[in-house]
């Protein structure tokens, strides 16, 4: 190779072999500055600066204006995996055009989420596909394989995929710990993450805030242990926005910032996202930790290398040669023919019944589709001419709310609106009325030119501030929930508050990292003080305007005096109407959001109030539910004919619901997630056991509202034919379904399977694979799925690995999880898994079958479970069952730390053993304490733990 050009710059070279040429270039100062996530130029050897991540969950985001697709819970809701790599492809492009503009713009997408919705009252639900690890791997490897490309060696963006690992919670998500026990970690967690990695199409991942068996996540061993373990490409970790400074902050894990930076390089996390755009702070930290040999070189170059790959994969350095160097698709025809597409996918029709049945006017025909019979249709509610962004949307490029959509399928002369809001005044203790000063005509957003982190986007201070006088402004109130209001001038701007503490009319939409939109009506003195819930400061009226006061001392005491109801408006409005269609749901910036989960499954009262309006006076009623979650809406779901789903689906949103209500699309959407009935259905927010905890309709005993994987079509559909057979390590299933009603349409079928006579709980049922079909009346088609055996397993803890218990097991096909219209059975051979050896391998704590008042923590700082007790007063109690101690076992040994007692028992309460704990010296300087034990055969082991005390290992001798 000659002088000017080196090894890295020759594409005839394998990557490996030019990003160690690169690599030994770098000088040790040089590659140190690459692992911060703003990674400085090279000019010596002309490589560009490089920032890791670009958010891009459902359209390219934060960088302005782009295509914006249905929230990711939508795409999963769609059941197509087809459409979302399509979608995935389209948001790839954009991003390829709009760096080719715009330098900022990242190609290594911080993107899928796949958390999965294990409790839906998490906040961040809106950015997960679904409940059910398979279904949620399916949707990411298309995602993610639209935004890699198909090219063999170029990709198009390098994903990667979030939050790595159990991360289901947003209070206090910095410093809880979610306790994961081994069945749940393979059977459930790890699934998601698995297929696409396996699949070739990520780059990385990105650690989760949280911590998982008391060890925070960006010390995860189980990066190096599973995720490496699954592929041989390179896979580069980044690190979320400020979690390295937890790690010795909040968190408290280790003494120095040095030690934290150096544990986590060490871990596998290559790129640290900490700081913002300064990497002095981290660099710093790490270049300290090399000093003091926390970390070797060997460790730095390793992060760098992973890097390195990345950039060598994005074309970064053959330019001349990569694919997608020239992609200028922005905002192109077939960008907005599929966000349509994907919005008309996502819809779940829920119900969808006749008006009194069969001696009705309709003839028994259920209300949906409207079609022409539609006659004047009134749309109501808080989100009826609402397009509703996120907190990881771009900017609308095109807008259509369900208002726009009805106007443009029926007619404007056909459809009028009403939206619901109660309109107030607010008067002061002294007679004024607060009033919003007239402003020109409505601008752009508060601040466009701030885009690359909408965190730090200010409030705008060039409007002038509200004031008091004696007639004041009428203003729209909306009551999102749990008291969260939000106020609206007359000109249609929100109030908000800026930096300098003044209340103005000047927000589009609520929105920011922290929203300043939102206020809370608190009684007091015989009326009512207005705390701004983004300062946590009271309104008052001083001379200089409206502003947010330090304290409840000088707040102002306001009477609201209610002009009129939202429910009024909207009885006027569906009275004069032959259809009505409310339509209600969230706002994605305000209650259930990142950092904020939600308190409660039921529709805030407020829209309650006005579907019941609606509904008293007009039974052609249909409820649009638009929501980044499932609602408990039992009532609803009894009494109105007609009930739809919908996450909210991107800039055609509107138009696309408008199609399914007029019948130019059937619905095929389906639910990702469980609909339970009431709150009283849901575990704690902190109970990450799906098993113990019997979540998600894997394990829920319960009858849900409705089930995952339901949705109604404008069709029926038949199946026959169902068949299953073993053949080696796959199962081969195949089902005929036919459209057997008169409307073409999309079928989702489903297969599920499950285990007859399990030695161990197991699902009730288990999705093993699905099939979007576009089928016209009449047709039909026979479907062949090939499912690897593993699928009917589940992670033995008595040996350590996946077992498939041999024995009977069914597999059933149907449209949802509860409507299964075939079964057959077949025979899954082999030799069933013996006891748990104790003898030879002893008893890992953390293995047990069940558990009562117990957690899983670190054993030690870098690998290893123990089990203690949630409270050591209380004590908790371990049960390991089938133990087999052989001939006899006559000694015990534990592995323990902390202090307290340990008492080993049989099922009937006799006591085998008791150890005394005293105080070791701290949870991680373990002893090993004896007791003599007289066990044989194969018995139930319990455990009970009491006092704070670890217990990691059981050790049996003869």
């Amino acid at each position: 190779m000659t002088a000017d050009r080196p090894p890295f710059r020759d594409p005839a070279l394998p990557v490996p072999r030019r990003v160690d040429d690169l690599l030994g270039r770098l000088t040790p100062g040089e590659r140190l500055a690459l692992l911060h996530q703003f990674a400085p130029a090279v000019e010596r050897l002309g490589l560009a600066a490089f920032r890791t991540g670009q958010e891009a969950l459902h359209g390219v985001a934060w960088m302005g204006p782009a295509t914006v697709f249905p929230q990711a819970v939508g795409l999963g809701a769609s059941w197509h995996p087809e459409l979302v790599r399509r979608v995935g492809e389209a948001v790839s492009r954009e991003a390829r055009a709009m760096r080719a503009e715009d330098d900022r713009v990242g190609l290594n997408v911080w993107a899928p989420t796949v958390n999965l919705l294990r409790n839906p009252l998490w906040g961040r639900g809106e950015e997960g596909y679904s409940e059910d690890p398979l279904l949620t791997s399916a949707i990411a490897t298309a995602f993610t394989r639209g935004l890699r490309g198909d090219h063999p060696l170029y990709w198009r963006t390098a994903p990667v995929l979030k939050h790595w690992l159990a991360h289901n919670n947003e209070a206090a998500r910095d410093t809880s710990s979610a306790s994961v026990r081994p069945r749940v970690l393979r059977e459930y967690d790890l699934r998601a993450f698995r297929g696409p990695v396996e699949a070739g199409a990520v780059a990385g991942v990105m650690p989760a805030y949280n911590l998982v068996n008391g060890r925070p996540n960006h010390l995860s061993p189980h990066l190096e242990t599973e995720l490496r373990s699954w592929t041989d490409q390179e896979l580069l970790v980044c690190s979320d926005a400020g979690a390295p400074s937890n790690l010795a902050g909040s968190q408290g894990y280790f003494p120095s910032h040095e030690e934290a930076v150096a544990a986590a390089l060490r871990a596998g996390v290559d790129s640290f996202t900490d700081h913002g755009t300064d990497p002095s702070v981290v660099l710093g930290r790490l270049r300290r930790a090399l000093e003091r040999g926390l970390i070797g070189q060997e460790d730095v170059d390793r992060a760098v290398r992973r890097q390195l790959t990345v950039r060598f994969l994005l074309g970064e350095f053959d330019p001349e040669l990569d694919p997608y160097a020239g992609e200028d698709r922005f905002d192109t025809p077939e960008h907005r023919q599929l966000a349509r597409e994907a919005a008309e996918a996502a819809i779940v029709l829920l119900r969808n019944e006749p008006l009194g049945g069969g001696a009705s006017p309709e003839g028994g025909r259920p209300l949906l589709p409207l079609g022409e019979a539609a006659g004047r249709i009134a749309v109501v509610g808080l989100l009826g001419d609402a397009n509703k962004l996120d907190w990881y949307s771009g900017s609308l490029l095109h807008r259509s709310s369900p208002l726009d959509g009805l106007r443009e399928r029926f007619g404007a002369h056909r459809v009028d609106f009403a939206e619901g809001v109660d309109r107030i005044r607010l008067r002061t203790a002294s007679g004024d009325v607060l009033r919003v000063p007239e402003t020109g005509p409505r601008d752009g957003p508060r601040d466009a030119e701030a885009a690359l982190d909408p965190a730090l986007v200010a409030g705008r201070t060039d409007l002038p501030p509200l004031t008091a006088d004696a007639t004041g402004s009428v203003l729209d109130l909306v009551d999102w929930g749990d008291g969260v209001l939000t106020l609206r001038a007359p000109g249609g701007r929100y109030l908000s508050v800026a930096g300098d503490g003044f209340v103005r009319a000047s927000a589009d939409e609520p929105g920011g990292w922290v929203v300043q939109e939102t206020f809370r009506l608190e009684a007091h003195d015989g009326g009512h003080l207005l705390l701004h819930l983004g300062t946590g400061g009271y309104v008052s009226v001083a001379a200089g305007g409206v502003k947010v006061a330090a304290g409840r001392a000088s707040a102002e005491v306001f009477t609201v005096e209610t002009v009129e109801r939202g429910e009024e408006a909207v009885a006027r409005a569906a009275a004069g109407a032959d259809t009505v269609v409310v339509v209600a749901g969230n706002d994605p910036h305000i209650g259930g959001r990142e950092t904020e989960d939600r308190t409660t499954l039921a529709l805030p009262s407020h829209q309650e109030r006005l579907w019941r309006a609606a509904h008293a006076v007009n039974p052609r009623t249909v409820l649009v539910l638009v929501s980044s979650y499932p609602y408990a809406v039992p009532e609803a779901a009894a009494s109105l004919p007609a009930l739809l789903w919908t996450a909210h689906g991107g800039q055609a949103a509107g138009t696309a619901l408008a199609r399914v209500l007029a019948g130019d699309v059937s619905p095929a959407g389906r639910l990702p997630q469980t609909w339970y009935a009431s709150d009283a259905d849901l575990p704690g927010m902190l109970d990450y056991d799906v098993i113990g905890g019997r979540q998600t309709y894997l394990y829920f005993d319960g009858t849900p509202l409705f089930p995952f994987g339901h949705g109604l079509s404008y069709t029926t559909f038949g199946y026959e034919a169902l068949t299953a057979a073993v053949d080696g390590r796959a199962l081969r299933i195949s089902c005929a379904v036919t459209n057997t009603g008169a409307v073409a349409s999309d079928e989702v079928v489903q297969v599920y399977g499950r285990a007859v006579a399990p030695s161990v709980p197991r699902p009730h049922r288990e999705l093993v694979a699905h099939a979007r079909v576009r089928l016209e009346p009449g047709a039909g088609t026979e479907l062949s799925f090939t499912v690897p055996l593993e699928s009917l397993g589940h992670w033995d803890v008595a040996h350590g690995r996946w077992t498939v218990e041999p024995g009977p097991y069914e597999i059933h096909a149907g449209p949802s999880s509860a409507d299964l219209r075939r079964t057959v059975r077949i025979e899954v051979a082999g030799t069933a898994p013996g006891p748990r050896p104790v003898l030879t391998a002893g008893l890992e704590a953390a293995d047990y079958d069940e558990q009562s008042g117990t957690v899983i923590v670190d054993r030690a700082k870098h690998a290893g479970d123990a089990v203690t007790p949630v409270s050591p007063g209380a004590g908790g109690r371990l049960v390991h069952r089938a133990c087999d101690f052989g001939d006899g076992a006559t000694e015990v040994a534990l592995a323990v730390a902390g202090e307290g007692e340990v008492v080993l028992s049989l099922p009937d309460g006799t006591v085998l053993a008791r150890v005394t704990v005293p105080p070791t010296g701290g949870p991680y300087a373990y002893r090993t304490l004896g007791a003599p034990i007289a066990l044989r055969d194969v018995v139930d082991l319990h455990t009970e733990l009491r006092g704070p005390l670890r217990l990691a290992h059981f050790t049996f001798a003869g």
